[in-house]
């Protein structure tokens, strides 16, 4: 905010500016050629031409009006000497205050071509759509017009479309359409007939139903701004197609400057460059959504206009600001080539001598345009001057300490310095400031960069302005050792270790590792060892098993030796466990452990068996006391059963009925009373004990056991 002032009047400047420039234009064999440059300023004004760059200077063919304007008597395009009056043309107008140079002019020769593309002969039914077409190159574009039968078309017909590159369209024809077309291409420097084409009318209109098929879609077109687009679409089928256009990226494609020729083209007039983009014909059948498509690409450049110049108030600075839309500029200062899209020439530490018309000149393929600007700086009486011996010196690979003395004049109204850094290598708007205080003429500068050098001004600031900058001096930070590298140590056996490490990420040019080793009881160590800096692992071998040993390790580059990393290391537990645990056979081992976690498992699984075996054991014997028990009771109680109707009962094991075993059973051995407390002689039923009442006794007659149901018995 305190730098001095600028006054930039941008667009125009009064003391000297441009009312009117040279435009393109295309001049014609052997015919005088003006270009107009017209300027306003403070006199006296000088106003040269130049040609491709050359200062044209008077002559009989070329010379400037007394306005400023200049004049070519006979173009020709090639001389005999071989040169051409087609070139770039600009005026310079030049007074006290500064130059200035106009747009650059594009003149080219008026030419025209032989018609590269002829109409063709056509045989079409009645009702259908013909279509012709010539193309020719020239400049200016030449006009095409079509004659049928030697006279030309009527274009108030509306099924006759002529479209503005040579396409002429016929929609719904007629037996009186038939005839011989041709076309007539004309331009300042030429008239051209194309060949004759027959176009022939067959047949009657036919009511077959034909889908809708394009027969011509529009075709990829580049242009630029203000220009006017025709994108053409026809289509046929029956019944007639409607043909219908939209964007294929949704946008609207508005009203403004949009125009449907004939029955389906598409034209823009007056083209900007928010009209680019793709845009879809479509051909629908009425009354259904049948359809069929075509599309075709639209390009609309930007031409260099419309530039302006503007003033920064915090550093003064003329700034040219490109338009949005324009493609592949360039921009181009006085001695200051700058390059779309860095649109800004900016001076730092300015003074009385920058003091200038500045303008900015924008081209690309489509023209050129320029602006300029008058930059005044204004000064104030007094300020200080530059401060004096500046001197910048090295303390670490991050601190610079700059020291300097005070002006030599106008040092009473200082309010303080400020010291200016910037990488030697940056650009100048890298820049920054440290503010110091009017009684310090020394500033440590820390937090730089290891091994890069640095630049250093300094400027006395005053109430109304700063004084010009002190010289500058360039000094380099010192280089920076890499840091500590992490170790790790690893005991291979009673005799090695491994050391490990991770790399620095600042080891520099020229880097790598050192490493030592020794017993802690000694003050020597063995090594460096020194091993480059891919190597990230190393073998200790030959040690001591009975000491401890201590490795230091440290990285180092062309700055000298880093910090080192220091571990201590004992072998002794490596000779002390084999004692205690004699050597194994490990693969036997492994063997074994596999077999016995085989033993384990299958041992579990009979364990586990053998209990369920046993609960069911005692849960069904227990079942099976009680019921005899049972039995035995309402024996004891029980008649005696004929023997004829002891004979039908019978034991069933298995779910099998095993009746002739049952029947030698019951003609066994008959128990008795005494037999069957001798028995079960301390087996009351529970029943009965939990009632108090003791077993009834039938006489001692002739009883059978009583068999029991099949469910009551199961056999594991």
């Amino acid at each position: 905010l305190l730098s001095p002032p600028c006054l930039l009047d941008f667009g125009r400047s009064s003391e000297l500016a441009f009312v009117v420039e040279p435009s393109d234009d295309v001049a014609v064999q052997e015919q005088p050629l003006l270009l107009y440059c017209q300027v306003e300023g403070i006199q006296p004004i000088t106003i040269t031409w130049r040609k491709n760059g050359a200062v044209i200077v008077d002559s009989e063919n070329a010379f400037v009006l007394a306005n400023g304007s200049l004049y070519v008597s006979r173009f020709q395009r090639i001389r005999g000497d071989g040169s051409s009056d087609e070139g770039e043309y600009d005026c310079v107008a030049q007074n006290h205050y500064g130059l200035v140079v106009s747009r650059k002019a594009r003149i080219q020769a008026a030419t025209m071509s032989d018609f590269h593309v002829h109409p063709q002969n056509a045989v079409v039914e009645e009702g259908g759509v013909a279509r012709f077409q010539c193309q020719i190159h020239g400049l200016p574009e030449p006009v095409i017009l079509w004659h049928k039968n030697r006279m030309p078309v009527n274009t108030d017909n509306e099924r006759y479309t002529l479209l503005p590159k040579g396409v002429l369209q016929i929609t719904g024809l007629r037996a009186e359409d038939s005839g011989i077309f041709h076309c007539v291409a004309t331009n300042i420097a030429n008239v051209k007939f194309s060949r004759e084409a027959r176009l022939t009318v067959s047949g009657s209109h036919s009511t077959v139903y034909k889908d809708p098929m394009i027969l011509v879609g529009p075709e990829n077109l580049t242009l630029t701004v203000h220009q006017t687009a025709v994108l053409e679409c026809i289509a046929t089928g029956n019944p007639r197609p409607i043909v219908s256009w939209s964007r294929l990226d949704g946008r609207p494609i508005g009203v403004e400057g949009i125009q449907v020729l004939g029955t389906g083209n598409l034209m823009i007039s007056d083209l900007t460059v928010q009209h680019s983009g793709i845009y879809v014909c479509a051909a629908n059948k009425p009354g259904t959504r049948v359809r069929r498509t075509a599309q075709g690409r639209l390009v609309v450049q930007g031409q260099a206009d419309g530039w302006d110049g503007s003033c920064s108030a915090v550093h003064p600075a003329g700034t040219c600001s490109i338009p949005p839309g324009t493609p592949a500029g360039a921009l181009s200062g006085m001695l200051f080539p700058l390059v779309s899209p860095r649109s800004t020439l900016s001076i730092y530490g300015i003074n009385q001598a920058d003091e200038a018309i500045y303008q900015c000149i924008a081209e690309n393929s489509a023209g050129s345009t320029q602006a300029s600007a008058r930059l005044t700086v204004l000064w104030a009486d007094g300020l200080p001057g530059p401060p004096q011996a500046v001197r910048a010196e090295t303390v670490s690979a991050t601190t610079i300490q700059v020291s300097w003395k005070e002006p030599l004049q106008n040092t009473k109204e200082i309010i303080g310095y400020v010291l200016h850094i910037r990488k030697a290598a940056d650009p100048v708007e890298m820049e920054y400031q440290e503010a110091v205080s009017k009684s310090t003429f020394q500033q440590l500068v820390t937090d730089l960069e290891p091994s890069t050098s640095y630049s250093f001004y300094i400027k006395a600031y005053t109430s109304r302005g700063a004084s010009k900058a002190s010289e500058v001096t360039v000094v380099s930070t010192l280089g920076e050792v890499p840091a500590m590298p992490s170790l790790f140590i690893k005991v291979i056996n009673s005799t090695a270790v491994q050391a490990t490490w991770e790399p620095s990420i600042k080891l520099g040019q020229h880097e790598g590792f050192k490493l030592f080793y020794r017993k802690v009881h000694l003050s020597q160590y063995t090594g460096p060892v020194l091993l480059a800096s891919n190597i990230t692992a190393y073998n200790i071998t030959h040690l001591d098993a009975s000491v401890v040993y201590e490795v230091k390790l440290l990285a180092y580059n062309q700055h000298g030796d880093g910090n080192s990393t220091v571990r201590f290391v004992s072998l002794r537990e490596t000779v002390e466990r084999p004692a205690l645990n004699p050597p194994c056979d490990c693969m036997k081992d492994e063997q074994n452990n596999k077999t016995s976690t085989t033993g384990i498992i299958i041992g579990i699984h009979i364990g586990v068996t053998c209990i369920i075996f046993c609960v069911l054991f005692l849960m069904f014997g227990y079942r099976g006391r009680l019921l005899m028990c049972k039995n035995v009771q309402e024996q004891l109680s029980t008649p005696q059963i004929p023997r004829s109707q002891r004979s039908a009962a019978g034991l069933v094991l298995n779910g099998a009925a095993r009746r002739d075993r049952d029947e030698r059973d019951l003609t066994g051995k008959q128990l008795d009373m005494n037999e069957l407390e001798r028995l079960f002689p301390a087996a009351p039923c529970r029943e009965q004990q939990d009632k108090g009442t003791p077993p009834a006794r039938s006489p001692p007659a002739d009883t059978q056991i009583s068999t029991l149901p099949l469910d009551e018995f199961s056999i594991i």
